[in-house]
């Protein structure tokens, strides 16, 4: 029966969300557990594709990923795959009714990571932001409105700012590894060989103000995903406040953590703060 396939699938999708993010993990956790298994579906596609640009540097990046592209396009198509992770998200896609253009829009951004190095225009790293970090957020809104348009289409926005915050606290934290691993350089109109304080402070000024649009829509979302999110929201937060702290010259030879013990107090922190009704 198909049905012990899309089991083993969700374990797979699952076991990736662990393993991959300690942090992400335990903030699903906080969402309720008919949703839970949605968003690890949605993690396991975004972090494999994700891993064909950006890990496997011992092979044949743009074959991986051209038949990484195909096996999606099949799952969709055929509401089933071999691949359990894709078996899983086509499950999720199908069941939600995710628009394939949001599917489209990631997958492009995937694929710039395999030949373009750097983003000089504004316009050149929103795009890749929308389909890199926005979309995503908008695949788990389907997810979290079940099926609401109205309240859907009223959280869109602050889905798609709260998307950009969270990857572009990435983007500061893992500066380092981009730019000596991967020659990458996303933040457009900075050098990071000059990297510095004026710079990184508009850069997380920038970061506030998605943090801050966000937020707005957070409030709004439905019970089952609101606490989940909430703490993502607060996580990220932390981490943007370290590197807010942390000088510029530091930022560029390091990467920023949120320790462990720091982690445990921002979770009991949001759980309190959701008891309360404070969010």
């Amino acid at each position: 029966m198909k049905a012990i396939f899309d089991t083993v699938s969700f374990d797979c999708s699952r076991n990736v969300t662990k393993t991959y993010s300690t942090s992400f993990s335990t903030a699903v956790k906080m969402l309720a557990p008919n949703i839970r298994q949605d968003i690890y579906n949605i993690y396991g596609f975004v972090r494999f594709a994700d891993e064909i640009v950006d890990s496997f540097h011992d092979y044949n990046k743009e074959e991986l990923f051209a038949l990484f592209e195909n096996d999606l396009e099949l799952a969709l198509k055929n509401k089933i795959s071999l691949n359990p992770i894709l078996n899983a998200f086509q499950h999720t896609v199908h069941h939600y009714e995710i628009p394939k253009e949001l599917i489209d829009a990631f997958m492009k951004s995937m694929k710039l990571d395999l030949i373009k190095k750097e983003y000089r225009t504004k316009e050149e790293f929103q795009d890749y932001i929308y389909g890199s970090a926005d979309v995503v957020g908008l695949m788990c809104l389907k997810v979290f409105v079940n099926g609401n348009d109205t309240t859907y289409e009223n959280l869109k926005d602050s889905a798609m700012r709260l998307g950009s915050a969270f990857q572009k606290v990435n983007f500061l934290r893992d500066l380092k590894a981009d730019f000596e691993d991967l020659n990458r350089t996303y933040f457009p109109n900075t050098d990071l060989n000059q990297l510095d304080e004026k710079s990184k402070l508009l850069i997380i000024a920038e970061i506030e103000a998605d943090f801050e649009a966000g937020y707005e829509g957070l409030i709004h979302l439905p019970i089952e995903a609101k606490f989940g999110v909430y703490t993502a929201y607060i996580y990220y937060k932390k981490l943007l406040s370290k590197l807010k702290k942390t000088p510029s010259t530091e930022i560029k030879n390091t990467r920023i953590r949120v320790s462990n013990y720091q982690k445990y107090g921002l979770f009991a922190k949001c759980y309190f703060t959701y008891k309360l009704n404070s969010i």
